[in-house]
């Protein structure tokens, strides 16, 4: 049980592509809370690396980066946002798959994910927190009130960055984006420390057949009940 003298969290984890980050900017929006975005941090930790030419499984100098991070979020929490690195705007370059990809790989570097750690923790501000990510409510927050996981299939996630790429006029090959979430998945969930997993007590909702909206009002209807 989350402690009272805290405000309220709701961690939401899950694999890419499940719909986490919408669901959660929504979320966050028609609750009127703060939002956090963890996947940004490591983004931004993979970005720093490759723009300085650091080795991905460098771990000490990975974590180096990661407790000097120069990194601020701007704006409404929302679509809005704007994320700085280095005092530069990054908002667009965090998303590519490139660098998607180097965050899967420096996330599984423990004293990265330690380095971290309470960084993400100082974002639980009132009247309450939205945790996106993949260890929210197993390592990041574990006495959050209300837990969720997303899942969806492998072939609707990659179908899904599908659109979104092409919708930008980026060509991509949807075989290799289906190869890749399954690489990342297995990254994330056999990494050594806080592996990708549900939280006991978690709701776990598939959004395979499901629109974004019927996902919110489901984790609404959820954080309802626990607070009734």
């Amino acid at each position: 049980m989350e402690a009272q003298d805290k405000p309220p969290i709701i961690t939401v984890d899950g694999p890419g592509g499940v719909g986490k980050g919408t669901v959660s900017r929504i979320l966050a929006a028609r609750l009127g809370w703060h939002l956090l975005d963890s996947g940004a941090l490591y983004r931004l930790v993979g970005l720093s690396a490759l723009k300085r030419g650091i080795a991905l499984d460098d771990e000490a100098a990975v974590a180096g980066l990661a407790i000097r991070l120069d990194a601020e979020f701007t704006g409404n929490s929302g679509d809005n946002t704007v994320i700085m690195l280095d005092h530069v705007d990054v908002s667009d370059e965090i998303r590519t798959e490139g660098v998607g990809n180097a965050a899967s790989r420096v996330a599984v570097l423990p004293a990265v994910r330690q380095a971290l750690l309470e960084r993400q923790r100082r974002f639980r501000l009132p009247p309450g927190l939205v945790a996106d990510g993949r260890d929210m409510g197993t390592v990041v927050f574990p006495d959050a009130r209300l837990k969720v996981f997303l899942r969806a299939s492998r072939e609707e996630r990659a179908a899904r960055r599908y659109k979104q790429l092409k919708d930008k006029g980026i060509d991509v090959s949807l075989d290799a984006l289906l190869r890749e979430i399954e690489e990342r998945d297995l990254r994330d969930s056999s990494r050594r420390v806080a592996p990708m997993r549900p939280a006991e007590g978690a709701v776990i909702i598939d959004t395979t057949h499901m629109g974004i909206d019927e996902v919110v009002d489901g984790i609404l209807r959820a954080w309802k009940e626990r607070v009734a």
